[in-house]
C-alpha cells in the first residue's frame, strides 16, 4: 500500500483589526470631558507640535473646538458637544 498524504487544510486566518487612524486616535483624545494638550495628542500619534496645531486647526473648520486652561496651567482642546 502506498502511503497518500491529504493535503492538510488549516483554519482560516483571520485578519488583524485594523488600527485605528490617528484622526480617530484624536477624535477621541478632544471627546473627553478634560479634552487634550499638544503633549498629549503628540504622545498618541508620534507627530511634531505643528502637525498637532495643524491637525487642530482643521478639526476648528468642521467643528466647535474649544480652548479651555487647565488647573495646571496647561491649555486643552476639547470639541463643543
Amino acid at each position: 500500500m502506498e502511503d497518500i498524504q491529504q493535503p492538510t487544510q488549516s483554519a482560516p486566518v483571520a485578519p488583524a483589526p485594523a488600527r485605528p487612524s490617528k484622526a480617530a486616535i484624536v477624535a477621541k483624545l478632544l471627546s473627553r470631558n478634560r479634552g487634550a494638550t499638544i503633549a498629549e495628542i503628540m504622545e498618541a500619534t508620534h507627530w511634531q507640535p505643528h502637525s498637532a496645531r495643524s491637525f487642530l486647526s482643521g478639526v476648528r473648520k468642521k467643528r466647535e473646538l474649544l480652548k479651555e486652561t487647565r488647573r495646571t496651567g496647561e491649555t486643552s482642546y476639547r470639541l463643543a458637544n
